[in-house]
């Protein structure tokens, strides 16, 4: 698994056109797994062109983040990408398991940290909402836990389809939404198993509040800078119109210090980095949050302990995919440097991990919840062993009594 961001309560823990220099670098991942895709002139093309033309090479940042969440043609604004059907399937679309031990983990962190008489479920990118709904199920089996709890969900979405989705997912349909566009809180209901859920836009709309965050393959997708070291220092990797080709796109370095530089260490080693401040910027409110009003971040992602260098790729699919190829019709991604994210948590609250997701799941206690399912007895007889005392669950190795 990930990073654990943790606080037992109240107060802070003590725990213009651009030069560029042509074809001196390119990426690894240009792997399309299918038929070529050079002659898709697609409309998010279109405008990255009609972009460059006007202002200059764009930061490989810029292009991630139109590419994804351009209001009119960002790819995962309106259409639905999980699943068989889509480009990429993630853990909850596999196996009800993985939500389900989320589930517990969260319990047991809010019993850890006092049984407080309310907590905030907060999802940053909840996908179709499996997840949450499994988590959800888990707490309506152990309800005579939190009976005395004020549970309520808050997603935070950028994309209308997914919401909508989502709200086909978890909310009860004879109760209907309340949408307002034009309000921070976008959509408002009640789950099937009557708790309020509302739906954001922007995490900074999420009331503050003893909360649990739940990011769950959301920072592989925020937008990277990415640096080449050179004989002449660091240089930012561009993204320009290939001269030869004028509907078609190229990598390019920029000729001098670009602002995004101030990301990279001062001991750095590779010669090659990405760096995410969109990732930093989130790090830092959840931090705030949680040093504030208590709670805990849960952080499951693909990433890395600032090892790797170029990591930055596409997927269609299911299959990778070259990402200057039709964009808009792809998922990019590039993987997480969870030591980046621990040094922008800073000291405002204890940081564990990153630990590998199958070790988490190990220590949460899957393999007996796996023979539990095979015996086809009840879903949740599992929890009914009382497991020895760890630090905080799934970080530790767990022995069941």
């Amino acid at each position: 698994m990930s990073l654990l961001a943790r606080s037992g309560g109240l107060g802070p823990l003590c725990a213009a056109t651009r030069a560029v220099l042509p074809g001196l670098w390119r990426g690894k991942y240009f792997s399309s797994g299918g038929e070529p895709a050079e002659n898709q002139v697609t409309p998010m093309l279109r405008h990255l062109i009609y972009k460059i033309k006007a202002t200059g090479p764009i930061t490989v940042a810029e292009y991630m983040k139109e590419v994804l969440t351009n209001p009119a043609k960002g790819y995962y604004v309106y259409r639905d990408m999980l699943g068989e059907k889509g480009d990429f399937i993630t853990s909850p679309e596999i196996s009800q398991i993985f939500g389900e031990l989320l589930g517990i983990w969260f319990i047991s962190e809010w019993m850890a940290t006092g049984k407080n008489a309310a907590f905030q479920l907060v999802e940053l990118g909840p996908g179709r909402g499996t997840l949450t709904g499994d988590i959800l199920r888990v707490f309506s089996q152990l309800g005579s836990v939190l009976k005395n709890c004020d549970i309520s969900i808050h997603l935070v979405e950028v994309s209308e389809k997914l919401s909508e989705i989502q709200a086909l997912t978890l909310t009860e349909e004879k109760i209907p939404l309340e949408r307002n566009a034009g309000s921070p809180v976008c959509m408002r209901g009640v789950t099937k198993s009557g708790i309020p859920i509302s739906w954001y836009r922007d995490l900074q709309d999420v009331p503050k509040g003893y909360s649990f965050y739940l990011a769950h393959e959301f920072f592989d997708v925020l937008p990277v800078h990415k640096f080449q070291k050179t004989p002449q220092g660091w240089r930012e990797v561009l993204i320009d119109i290939d001269p030869q080709v004028s509907d078609k796109l190229r990598f390019v370095l920029a000729p001098g210090v670009t602002p995004a530089e101030v990301f990279i260490q001062r001991d750095e080693i590779r010669d090659h980095v990405e760096v995410c401040p969109e990732a930093g910027v989130i790090i830092q409110e959840l931090s705030q949050r949680i040093a504030l009003t208590g709670g805990a971040a849960l952080i499951a992602d693909y990433g890395h302990e600032g090892t790797k260098t170029d990591t930055f790729r596409g997927f269609c699919g299911h299959k990778l995919h070259d990402v200057l190829t039709a964009p808009g019709t792809a998922d990019l991604t590039a993987d997480v440097d969870f030591s980046y994210l621990r040094r922008m948590a800073g000291g405002q609250v204890a940081s564990l991990g990153p630990i590998k997701q199958q070790m988490f799941l190990k220590n949460m206690g899957i393999d007996v919840r796996l023979k539990r399912l095979h015996g086809r007895s009840h879903p949740m007889d599992a929890c009914q062993s009382k497991p020895s005392v760890s630090p905080v669950a799934g970080f530790g190795e767990l022995t069941w009594r």
